[in-house]
């Protein structure tokens, strides 16, 4: 109980921070909750079973161009939309997983990314479909979820706080359930899973999957709430951003991808108007935390005083 309250704190916190900030930052937080609902699902798959992915910007467009598609070529409203996303992000991580977990560690790594660069061409290469680079943009009912209108910054901001809860709520679930400690056991020892009975394999494909629908819910909802889906987010940037957001954060901790989120969007947003060398301030940053905190923000505060949290 002490954990889901502890949880539960840290979303009324994130609430009133929705209510109170100003427009320019509650547009921004938005972005960052849709982004730590991509995080977290990779953190599924990389902070507690243990699989190294680079492959996860394809899931993130196969959802947010299984929402965006439809929604320009004939009309499809938000709600299917979001649906189709989540579908195809985890179809997509499954067939991914059905060929890359054949291997593992290093080789997996580039299998996946592998997947994600053929996909990251194949939207490229029907650019006269799927917009290429200029990309696509969302307009009308294609933005409308149950009335609200995604355009107006208020409805945007509380449907991603809504996404985020449900994302949020269903990790914290896999991972205190008996499952989520066959996840860790795949992650702490493989060999020692399988001699007890489980099936890496099995286990290790339903968590890719889980995660997939993560990455595909939230490609999707990126696609609908902010009226835009392009090439670059099928991109490499964005199978390390997640993997990034998860150590910043604390990889293997609930919290952590929506703490390695905030982090990384705002210190990129202040270093960049700082300075246009704000690369290497974000280069220092992250040194810096490898150096003294190698296991995340969160990981860090765990070890020290929170040794319960999940």
């Amino acid at each position: 109980m002490k954990v889901w309250l502890f949880h539960l704190a840290v979303l009324v916190v994130v609430g009133v921070l929705a209510l109170t900030l100003p427009p320019y930052h509650a547009n921004n937080l938005a972005r960052v909750l849709v982004l730590a609902v991509f995080a977290t699902g990779y953190n599924l798959a990389f902070g507690y079973t243990g699989m190294l992915s680079l492959g996860h910007a394809l899931f993130f467009a196969a959802g947010m161009y299984a929402a965006a598609l439809p929604a320009t070529l004939w009309g499809v409203g938000a709600l299917p939309a979001l649906i189709l996303g989540l579908l195809a992000g985890g179809l997509a991580a499954l067939g991914v997983g059905l060929l890359a977990l054949r291997t593992a560690g290093v080789s997996f790594m580039i299998v996946t990314l592998m997947f994600a660069q053929a996909g990251y061409l194949t939207v490229i290469y029907f650019n006269q479909t799927t917009g290429g680079d200029q990309g696509l943009v969302l307009q009308g009912g294609a933005r409308r979820l149950i009335g609200l209108d995604m355009a107006q910054d208020g409805p945007r901001l509380w449907v991603a706080f809504a996404l985020y809860a449900a994302g949020l709520a269903g990790a914290l679930a896999i991972v205190r359930s008996r499952f989520g400690r066959v996840m860790l056991a795949m992650r702490e020892n493989e060999e020692r899973s399988r001699m007890l009975g489980y099936d890496p394999f099995r286990v290790k494909l339903a968590v890719l999957a889980v995660s997939g629908l993560y990455a595909g819910v939230a490609g999707a909802a990126y696609a609908v709430l902010f009226g835009y889906a392009g090439a670059s987010f099928a991109g490499v940037q964005y199978s390390i951003l997640p993997m990034l957001y998860s150590l910043m954060g604390g990889a293997g901790t609930v919290l952590g991808p929506l703490v390695g989120a905030a982090a990384m969007f705002w210190l990129i947003d202040i270093a960049s108007g700082l300075t246009t060398a704000w690369l290497m301030l974000v280069g220092i940053v992250l040194v810096g935390l490898v150096l003294f905190a190698p296991k995340g923000l969160l990981g860090w505060i765990r070890e020290r005083w929170m040794p319960w949290l999940p």
